[in-house]
């Protein structure tokens, strides 16, 4: 059963729909319960990984034949969309682990996550055109704001499986760790993200938001007052005067 459980500031999603973690409506209520938890009361990383052989196998393409008419598939469509685009916007590091195969929908949730981990044997694609279909959860155009259009065509037009190499060297995935203890590393490294200064990962979200809207202009119309009022947090605070007293990387950060 998929799971939202939390260590202190450390939230972890467990994908857990055995045998293949298949894309369901179970599972989509499962993903926006979770995310409405992580709204309501958030944590201060988050960690997305899942149970299994694989990631997922994709979507159940019973979903798909269950829509009628086009009308119908748009409704579907933005439900679908729903779950990354919320996952997106959560103010504090969101990290996915891809341990092995990860297709469709968890491919497009990890791309909507800041940062995406990968084993090296894990493979990643976007195979929707077996079915006559495009992606409809974010995957395509969030792919090309880390790759490029043209490898976004590529890989959606091909519909093959991209090993982890690859899409670390495409700037796609941001970390490839040995398969031995990847959970544990995965789950260290987010931790890590987990115990820095929450407050300020936020507002770098938020500079690279404007980035992505608007480019450097905007992102500089911003910068600035985002950056400042992280003088109304603790941890900038006590920070500046751990640094003053015993030097850097000394600082403990609680997350106000």
């Amino acid at each position: 059963m998929t799971r939202l459980d939390r260590d202190g500031g450390l939230a972890v999603l467990t994908i857990d729909e055995p045998p293949l973690n298949l894309y369901t409506k179970p599972l989509q209520d499962a993903l926006l319960d979770a995310i409405g938890s992580l709204e309501e009361t958030p944590a201060r990383a988050l960690l997305i990984r899942a149970e299994g052989r694989v990631v997922s196998g994709g979507v159940d393409v019973a979903l798909f034949d269950a829509q009628s008419s086009p009308d119908e598939a748009k409704v579907l469509f933005d439900e679908l969309l729903t779950v990354p685009d919320r996952l997106a916007a959560l103010p504090f590091p969101t990290v996915f682990a891809a341990h092995g195969l990860c297709l469709t929908w968890a491919f497009e949730v990890a791309m909507a996550c800041d940062l995406l981990l990968a084993s090296s044997r894990a493979k990643f694609g976007l195979v929707e055109k077996v079915v006559g279909l495009t992606p409809t959860m974010g995957g395509t155009q969030r792919l090309a704001a880390r790759a490029g259009v043209a490898r976004a065509k590529e890989f959606v037009f091909t519909g093959e499986p991209f090993d982890a190499a690859t899409l670390e060297r495409w700037n796609v995935v941001n970390r490839v760790l040995p398969d031995e203890g990847f959970d544990a590393a995965a789950r260290e490294f987010t931790r890590q993200l987990a115990e820095g200064p929450t407050q300020a990962h936020a507002a770098t979200k938020r500079v690279l938001a404007h980035f992505e809207h608007g480019g450097v202009p905007e992102a500089n119309e911003h910068v600035t007052a985002i950056a400042a009022d992280l003088y109304n947090t603790e941890d900038l605070r006590g920070a500046v005067k751990s640094f003053l007293a015993d030097g850097p990387g000394k600082a403990r950060f609680i997350g106000r």
